[in-house]
């Protein structure tokens, strides 16, 4: 086993390149001038890749005589366009993002002309990163859980907003205070980006133990927070990291090629539903990964009693259904059906969210259950934009055997231990009620394949009747990615 210590976060290379050191004028920001008249510094707290962080008092105002927490930003520093729009970036994803328990307040932005000064909550209790060191690296599984939960649910809640974080790890949670049950706050958003519906995001960062297979192949989502997630959960169940090496490019290397270990000890006492969790958040596939908050309904984590909140990727996945053919459709349908009323959980809780009226859905229940949820943050990452994806929906409903299909992922089930009983069970229903003669064209063109590409789905039809066979039903299930569409550069 490795030890765990503390890593920098990055990104690659770094935005602030050495050298310049113009400051840049007071007013570049638009931030307050007047930190001095508001706030006393006191001493240092921390100190990170980007700047360090002091504790202060506020002299004046309504949080008056409250200490606060004033993370430290050199202008000098900032000598390219990008370093200045992450400063920007990280004060207005604060700003909007407020609302949250797990998520640390904001206060204030200030500048002068040397420095930007940050302002928000002090937590008091030190990095979850001590705790698990000051524990010697494990944790029981009841307190593991404990801090998953915590993790999950404001993840959960930036990734609705359209926040991807980047940089998940144990150093950027903090108590508020040394109680052993203190809740934990998420700091650090200056990494984080917004992301809109459907896109990639390509610039490397985040940190090397932490960061996913597809960041280092230059196209990801929020998915890459969900890597992290399954990284810091590995950690606390074992004490030793699942990617390891000793230079940079050999943890790239592991990431990229290695399977976390899950067999030497403590693994073999560590529950089979806890081990099930840390594998489908390490999937190298980041499509067969959990969502945050299919994670809050996962065996190893579920309980009644939690509030689950909304999730995006249902509304991702009906927009995808919306404009489906008619026999992808009916293939989703009786994947649906295969599954068993505990694997439906999830869904029946979405359902739930989107508050039925008569047993069914239209396009005013995902309107009024997504507005519930809005911030700043959603309009500027474009969320809302679904709504334009599910605009059918408003001259028709949707009931929940519908909606089942329609908020499926093949991909996610396909990582279930059960897939190959899945599958068969689907395509039986399959059988019964949608296949039909399909001719090589037809399905090439159902998959918006070129004729170049016909010959891939030759073998996926039956020569006896000239419909799907299981292969076919299977591939059909998951379409044909040509890959290197919808990047952005950044």
């Amino acid at each position: 086993t490795t030890p765990v210590h503390q890593t920098p976060g990055v990104a690659w290379p770094s935005p602030y390149p050495a050298g310049g050191t113009s400051p840049l004028p007071a007013g570049t920001f638009g931030f307050g001038k007047n930190f001095g008249a508001k706030y006393e510094l006191g001493k240092e707290v921390g100190r990170g890749h980007f700047g360090h962080t002091c504790s202060a008092v506020v002299k004046k105002g309504e949080y008056k005589g409250q200490t606060v927490a004033v993370k430290i930003i050199s202008k000098a520093k900032m000598t390219t366009a990008i370093s200045i729009e992450d400063v920007r970036r990280e004060v207005k994803i604060l700003k909007a993002l407020s609302g949250h328990n797990n998520l640390v307040k904001f206060y204030d932005a200030c500048e002068d002309a040397l420095n930007v000064y940050i302002v928000m909550e002090l937590c008091e209790g030190g990095e979850l990163l001590d705790r698990i060191l000051a524990r010697g690296g494990r944790y029981t599984e009841e307190d593991a859980k404990a801090i998953v939960v915590q993790i999950l649910s404001v993840v959960a809640f930036c990734h609705l907003q359209g926040v991807v974080h980047r940089d998940l790890k144990p150093e950027n949670f903090l108590f508020t205070t040394r109680d052993e049950n203190a809740p934990m706050k998420l700091i650090d958003f200056g990494l984080s980006d917004f992301i809109r519906p459907d896109e990639r995001l390509n610039d490397i960062v985040g940190s090397a133990y932490y960061v996913a297979p597809e960041v280092l192949h230059r196209s990801y989502s929020m998915e890459a927070d969900i890597w992290s997630i399954g990284v810091i959960t590995y950690i606390l169940l074992c004490g030793s990291r699942p990617f390891w090496a000793r230079t940079e490019s050999g943890i790239f290397r592991s990431v990229l090629r290695a399977d976390p270990n899950l067999d030497d000890s403590p693994w073999p006492s560590v529950s089979a539903e806890a081990k099930d969790f840390v594998k489908r958040f390490l999937n190298k596939d980041y499509r067969k990964r959990m969502t945050a908050v299919q994670a809050l309904t996962h065996p190893w984590l579920r309980d009644d009693q939690r509030q689950i909140p909304l999730d995006i990727l249902v509304y991702r996945l009906i927009k995808q259904y919306l404009r489906a053919t008619p026999l992808k459709r009916l293939a989703l349908k009786a994947l649906s059906k295969a599954l068993k009323d505990d694997e439906l959980l999830y869904l029946r809780l979405q359902f739930d969210l989107l508050e039925p009226r008569d047993g069914v859905v239209s396009l005013d229940n995902f309107r009024t259950a997504l507005t519930r949820y809005l911030t700043d943050a959603m309009k500027e990452s474009r969320i809302l934009e679904f709504l334009h994806a599910l605009e059918p929906l408003a001259y028709r409903s949707m009931d929940f055997e519908e909606f089942c299909a329609a908020a499926i992922s093949p991909y996610q089930l396909e990582a279930l231990d059960r897939w190959e009983e899945i599958a068969g069970t689907a395509f039986q229903h399959f059988e019964q009620e949608g296949n039909r003669v399909i001719s090589v064209e037809e399905l090439a063109q159902e998959l918006n394949l070129a004729p170049t590409h016909y010959s891939i789905v030759q073998d996926w039809i039956r020569k006896t009747d000239g419909k799907l066979n299981f292969l076919g039903f299977t591939k059909f299930l998951h379409g044909v990615t040509i890959r290197g569409a919808n990047t952005r550069r950044h």
